[in-house]
Protein backbone atom coordinates (compact mmCIF):
# COMPACT_ATOMS: atom_id res chain seq x y z
CA UNK A 1 0.00 0.00 0.00
CA UNK A 2 1.49 3.34 -1.10
CA UNK A 3 1.43 6.34 1.19
CA UNK A 4 0.44 9.54 -0.56
CA UNK A 5 1.97 12.81 0.52
CA UNK A 6 -0.37 15.72 1.09
CA UNK A 7 -0.36 18.32 -1.66
CA UNK A 8 1.51 21.49 -0.69
CA UNK A 9 -0.56 24.53 0.20
CA UNK A 10 -0.04 27.21 -2.45
CA UNK A 11 -0.57 30.90 -1.70
CA UNK A 12 -1.37 33.74 -4.07
CA UNK A 13 0.96 36.73 -4.24
CA UNK A 14 -1.53 38.74 -2.16
CA UNK A 15 -1.76 36.01 0.49
CA UNK A 16 2.03 35.72 0.58
CA UNK A 17 2.36 39.49 0.99
CA UNK A 18 -0.10 39.38 3.87
CA UNK A 19 1.74 36.54 5.63
CA UNK A 20 5.09 38.30 5.20
CA UNK A 21 3.63 41.76 5.91
CA UNK A 22 5.19 43.24 2.79
CA UNK A 23 3.79 44.65 -0.45
CA UNK A 24 2.79 42.48 -3.40
CA UNK A 25 5.58 44.16 -5.37
CA UNK A 26 8.11 42.96 -2.77
CA UNK A 27 6.83 39.39 -3.25
CA UNK A 28 7.16 39.71 -7.03
CA UNK A 29 10.77 40.91 -6.59
CA UNK A 30 11.56 37.91 -4.35
CA UNK A 31 10.02 35.53 -6.88
CA UNK A 32 11.78 37.06 -9.90
CA UNK A 33 15.14 37.17 -8.10
CA UNK A 34 14.83 33.48 -7.18
CA UNK A 35 14.77 34.07 -3.43
CA UNK A 36 11.23 32.72 -3.17
CA UNK A 37 10.18 29.70 -5.28
CA UNK A 38 6.92 29.94 -7.20
CA UNK A 39 4.97 28.21 -9.93
CA UNK A 40 2.89 29.83 -12.62
CA UNK A 41 -0.78 28.97 -12.89
CA UNK A 42 -2.11 27.23 -16.00
CA UNK A 43 -2.98 30.61 -17.53
CA UNK A 44 0.64 31.71 -17.08
CA UNK A 45 -0.49 35.04 -15.68
CA UNK A 46 -0.32 34.36 -11.94
CA UNK A 47 2.10 32.87 -9.46
CA UNK A 48 1.48 30.49 -6.59
CA UNK A 49 4.03 30.29 -3.78
CA UNK A 50 4.37 27.21 -1.54
CA UNK A 51 3.33 28.15 2.00
CA UNK A 52 6.24 26.16 3.46
CA UNK A 53 8.71 28.18 1.33
CA UNK A 54 7.27 31.43 2.69
CA UNK A 55 7.70 30.29 6.28
CA UNK A 56 11.22 29.01 5.53
CA UNK A 57 12.19 32.33 3.93
CA UNK A 58 10.88 34.34 6.88
CA UNK A 59 12.62 32.03 9.38
CA UNK A 60 15.95 32.31 7.51
CA UNK A 61 15.59 36.09 7.21
CA UNK A 62 15.32 36.42 10.98
CA UNK A 63 18.45 34.30 11.45
CA UNK A 64 20.38 36.63 9.15
CA UNK A 65 19.10 39.88 10.64
CA UNK A 66 21.76 41.83 12.54
CA UNK A 67 21.35 42.17 16.28
CA UNK A 68 20.89 45.69 17.61
CA UNK A 69 23.98 46.31 19.81
CA UNK A 70 22.19 48.67 22.23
Amino acid sequence: MAIQAAAPVLLTVAETASVMRVSKQAVYRLVHSGHLPAVRTASGKSFRIPEAAVHDYVRESFKEAPVDPR
